[in-house]
């Protein structure tokens, strides 16, 4: 099968496995970091049978190495956010265009034609440096919804807040990705009653404020709003696609993305539904980098596949980063 056109139409779990068994042996032979990292662990004569049994990099390779199919070029590079002195991830992207059929495809999944509303932005730190996966994102919604009024607020919270009261007045469909600090900046300046307007947080505090419960947050939030519940976006720049909450921090995925927990201890052992673990995912659409990503959050996973992020490993690296160290 052409695996490629077979990533966005996954509907089973039975395709999904093969989908990601076809991914895992082309990767393997191409992206040579990913096939370098897999024949140091020695897996390279592993029978693998199901995806539960792939090897997951650790995702500090993508702040040293070139995480790049052989026979493709660099077309953007995402880097991630970090404070000055820090190495940073970088993304290298051979298709733009496939990254804008995973997010878009996504966005469209859970929250339906971006054309029928309006699409704010308040992610100041986000716009104050280059090679932001997420603003790339948030810069095609804007201009694919169309709305006169749609767009981006950095620090003008005056603006924001008599663009959500025209908007409320209006009855439009509107959606905030707020970066969250900005968010809780926004909220200790004005109170806003939008019953229907969507809160999606994302990004947390980036060093601005003191680190938050999620409960807490959440209801600074939505009685800061006037909402019931907030949205969350969990997306990352080595990743092309997202998962997404509507509400209590629970996240769902869609059908190419898939979310796994290893026990803290032993990077290469899955552990069952129900407990807490660091994340692995699986982005398929990841297709010429690498899918198959361990990550440095923690997580719990239920039984529905949803799962929650509970926090992050702290300045420690994930154990077998230094297989590759050059």
């Amino acid at each position: 099968m052409n695996v490629q056109e077979h990533i966005f139409s996954i509907d089973s779990e039975e395709t999904f496995n093969e989908v990601c068994l076809e991914v895992y042996h082309y990767q393997k032979a191409n992206c040579s970091v990913y096939g370098k990292y897999i024949d140091l662990l020695g897996k390279e004569k592993t029978c693998i049978s199901h995806y539960t049994q792939i090897p997951f990099l650790p995702i500090d390779f993508f702040k040293t190495q070139r995480i790049l199919a052989e026979g493709h070029q660099t077309e953007i590079i995402f880097t991630s956010s970090g404070t000055t002195g820090m190495v940073t991830s970088k993304h290298h992207v051979a298709k733009v265009a496939w990254y804008q059929r995973s997010f878009r495809s996504c966005f469209q999944r859970f929250y339906g034609e971006v054309e029928n509303m309006a699409v704010l932005a308040l992610l100041p730190s986000y716009l104050e440096r280059s090679g932001s996966s997420l603003i790339f994102m948030v810069d095609d919604l804007i201009a694919r919804s169309q709305h006169p009024l749609s767009g981006y607020f950095l620090y003008n919270h005056e603006d924001l807040f008599n663009t959500l009261d025209e908007l409320k007045q209006c009855r439009t469909k509107t959606l905030l990705i707020g970066v969250t600090y900005a968010l809780l900046d926004f909220c200790e300046q004005y109170k806003v009653d939008f019953p229907d307007l969507k809160i999606m947080e994302t990004g947390g505090m980036k060093g601005r404020r003191k680190e938050m419960i999620r409960e807490e947050l959440h209801q600074i939030l939505t009685y800061g709003f006037g909402v019931q519940n907030i949205h969350s976006e969990y997306g990352m720049t080595e990743l092309l696609s997202q998962g997404y909450s509507f509400g209590e921090g629970i996240f769902q995925t869609p059908p190419w993305m898939k979310v796994l927990l290893r026990d803290t201890d032993d990077p290469l052992s899955l552990i069952e539904e129900g407990k807490t673990g660091a994340i692995n995912v699986i982005d398929l659409a990841n297709y010429h980098s690498c899918s198959f990503i361990a990550t440095q959050d923690l997580g719990k996973q239920h039984v529905d596949g949803r799962f929650e992020i509970l926090g992050r490993f702290d300045n420690s690296d994930i154990r077998g980063c230094n297989l590759l160290v050059q």
